[in-house]
């Protein structure tokens, strides 16, 4: 992280205005921690009381792996060898064995949509007792899970999968930080994550997949004070995204097969957002040869320079257009129907491995697991399909808004001692009454007075940062 960013960073904020600040998002936006008592009610009497499934995969020695003070753990893995190949082990929260269709929970989880992530407190899809409690794998705890495992060949490629609801017992629960320590010291079975992460990357290399990797942006709450803190992923984040994505390709598949799910699509970027982000990537000056795709230059970049976190600002509008495409039994069972595709994976995909936090998860892995064994979908999770992409839809804006006016409300905060000070940014996008600049550092996103086109580097001044209003403003300096 560049110097000067982390002595912005490191400027405490005014805690009781940002703290202010932050909670009339929440209430803007209606965003409630507490549950209706017949929900929580509901979730205690399942908690007291979960229903395991018969099959036992507790000898597994599973493991998870989270960002630290993680208590909502949706899944857990294995890996070994076999042969010239590999066995991923999988297992999911089973989110609908405390969740009775229809009731209570069910009912207050369709509101939601999903959980929301504030600096000052999260909103919980499901009531603690299930979310962090009896559905969580928490180390140690016997757990109803879906298991996915799936072979790969030496290529990383899948030859086969199945797909069971089943006991299991996690043996360990992981930060992040830990599981690298331990790969880095030659870990036997975290070992082969690294291995297989890699394989993965490399196929997406060769569908043309992108990921923007982007560092993760945190507001860190340091006693009444809040702070903005960037991390830089570590590769041992980027392998297990890769079992997840490989999970979501497969639960995909299954559902292409049968005509009948729920798949997150995305459409390929237009190629004028193409040919403006190359511009806006000349602007900034870092070289993207031509020819190159786009997945291929950023994940390229380097990510310890200050204008790659501006590139990878910008290179989000290529990713723009997300939905929820339902399966009715009247789409064509494969992948080669573009609507199909979600653009940034480069395949089919479908949002499967996280419902503790995720509406839709739930729906999926109930589709999944019945076509998987032959069996009927059950009717709760077909007919929940209904309304479910709206559903996803606005809690995911709602989310985006949540984290969006956080992030600008923090930075807003601690930029408020620099107004007059230029800076150097690139223009983004152009409107009637004025244009959206990136700053290169910090990288901050913001409104700026100016004629300049997309693309064009430019110095900005700052003229306002007045948090009451969540108002930060530059003009171009002349």
């Amino acid at each position: 992280m560049p110097a000067r960013h982390q002595r912005l960073i490191d400027r405490p904020a005014a805690s009781d205005e940002l703290a202010a600040a932050l909670a009339a998002i929440r209430e803007e936006l209606g965003l409630d921690a507490e549950f209706p008592p017949a929900a929580e009610a509901e979730a205690a009497a399942y908690a007291a009381d979960p229903r395991l499934p018969e099959p036992d995969r507790t000898q597994v020695p599973f493991v998870t792996i989270d960002p630290e003070g993680s208590t909502d753990l949706d899944q857990a893995l294995h890996l070994e060898r076999d042969g010239d190949g590999f066995v991923v082990h999988y297992a999911i929260a089973d989110v609908a064995a405390f969740v009775e269709p229809g009731g209570a929970i069910d009912a207050e989880a369709r509101r939601r949509g999903q959980t929301m992530y504030a600096p000052d407190g999260r909103v919980p899809l499901h009531p603690p007792v299930v979310s962090e409690g009896a559905a969580s794998l928490l180390e140690g705890q016997e757990r109803a899970a879906y298991v996915w495992t799936m072979r790969l060949d030496a290529s990383g490629d899948v030859t086969g999968t199945t797909l069971e609801r089943a006991r299991v017992r996690s043996r360990e629960q992981l930060t992040y930080r830990e599981a690298q320590a331990r790969i880095d010291g030659s870990d036997a079975m975290l070992g082969l994550l690294r291995e297989v992460g890699e394989l993965r990357i490399t196929l997406e290399e060769a569908r043309d997949g992108a990921s923007l990797d982007m560092p993760e942006e945190e507001i860190a709450r340091h006693g009444d004070d809040y702070r903005l803190e960037r991390r830089e992923l570590l590769p041992v984040e980027r392998w297990n995204a890769q079992v997840s994505l490989m999970t979501g390709m497969e639960a995909a598949d299954l559902m292409l097969g049968a005509g009948r799910g729920i798949l997150r699509t995305m459409p390929r970027p237009p190629k004028g957002d193409v040919r403006r982000f190359r511009k806006e990537v000349r602007a900034i000056g870092e070289e993207w040869a031509e020819g190159e795709h786009y997945g291929a230059f950023l994940r390229r970049l380097d990510r310890s320079k200050p204008t790659t976190l501006a590139i990878l600002q910008v290179a989000r509008r290529l990713f723009r257009g997300a939905g929820y495409t339902v399966l009715d039994g009247t789409a064509p069972g494969g992948g080669s129907d573009a609507s199909l595709i979600q653009a940034a994976i480069g395949a089919p995909y479908a949002h499967t491995t996280a419902p503790l936090r995720r509406l839709v998860d739930r729906y999926v892995l109930a589709h999944c697991e019945a076509i998987a064994n032959g069996r009927d979908i059950p009717a709760w999770a077909s007919k929940g399909l209904v309304g479910l992409p709206e559903i996803m839809q606005e809690s995911g804006q709602v989310a985006s808004r949540l984290e969006r006016e956080s992030i600008d409300a923090v930075e807003i905060a601690m930029l408020r001692h620099r107004i007059g000070e230029d800076f150097d940014a690139v223009v983004v996008e152009t409107r009637k009454d004025g244009a959206t600049v990136q700053l290169l550092d910090p990288p901050a996103e913001a409104a700026c007075a100016t004629s300049a086109e997309p693309g064009e580097r430019i110095r900005a001044r700052l003229v306002e940062a007045d948090l009451a209003a969540r108002r930060l403003r530059f003009e171009e300096a002349r």
